[in-house]
């Protein structure tokens, strides 16, 4: 369905399921809003309601270039507003991430619990770039020099992301699932992608460390797009977990029905 914002804007939205707890999905770069087909067994079993959103230019999304992480809040409120929800959870992956936690920062009291999985921690120096492979890394140094270079990078084609073979393997399992996604987001061409690079590099738009609902971080200890050591100190308080072995997105087969079981006893 489609949800029209104040200003006018479109969200494509995704609802799946009737459970009387909600928990919110929050999208990686470069994928559309449809809740991971993994988590449906589990969620039909803990009676949770999958919801999600296509971010500003992804799928039938309306583009907001220049957005910051922090308006992820606004839209996600308007999604649980058209869809009679007042209170939920919320659940991202990779970039996804930073949006679940801004949920969680700006919408103290309706967000009940936020969990994170390989989510990026805000940019700050060139200790952010440690860990990560070479073509993860260019492509965020293009969008640290600004919209100009990273639009110059993203018009050349890409290598292959920095997945280790534990990441492969997983897509090569129940996980495929992200060809669904990955598909849809990249057809209209790479500027949501763009967006939401220059939105991980640049001010937030709030600080994660004020996040006062419960925060779970989880990550793969190899991960080479997002390394695990953005998961430490990220949020004071915060359940971590960083499973020995895994990566990028091989981590999820150990954290991602684990992680809804934590949010759904929190909803």
């Amino acid at each position: 369905m489609d949800v029209i914002t104040g200003d006018g804007r479109t969200l494509r939205v995704h609802d799946r399921g009737t459970g009387s707890r909600v928990v919110m999905w929050h999208h990686g770069t470069p994928n559309v809003g449809t809740p991971p087909g993994p988590l449906y067994a589990a969620a039909n079993r803990l009676g949770v309601r999958l919801i999600g959103y296509d971010r500003p230019g992804y799928g039938g999304s309306t583009p907001v270039p220049g957005r910051d992480v922090a308006s992820a809040a606004r839209d996600a409120a308007t999604v649980a507003d058209a869809l009679g929800v007042d209170r939920f959870a919320v659940l991202g992956h990779s970039g996804g991430g930073p949006h679940a936690l801004a949920c969680a920062a700006l919408l103290p009291g309706r967000v009940t619990a936020a969990a994170s999985i390989s989510g990026p921690a805000p940019y700050r120096d060139e200790t952010w770039f440690d860990g990560m492979g070479p073509v993860t890394e260019a492509g965020l140094r293009a969008a640290v020099a600004g919209r100009t270079a990273k639009e110059a990078h993203e018009a050349v084609s890409a290598p292959p992301p920095d997945f280790t073979a534990a990441d492969w393997a997983a897509l090569d399992g129940e996980w495929s699932w992200f060809g669904e996604v990955v598909a849809p987001a990249v057809a209209n061409g790479p500027g949501p992608l763009i967006d939401d690079d220059l939105a991980y590099v640049t001010p937030w738009g709030f600080d994660p460390a004020a996040i006062a609902a419960p925060v779970l971080l989880a990550h793969g200890a190899d991960d080479r797009v997002v390394p695990a050591a953005h998961a430490r100190d990220l949020v004071p308080g915060a359940e971590v977990w960083i499973v020995p072995g895994e990566g990028h997105i091989s981590v999820l087969p150990w954290t991602a029905v684990p992680a809804l079981e934590w949010l759904a006893a929190r909803t």
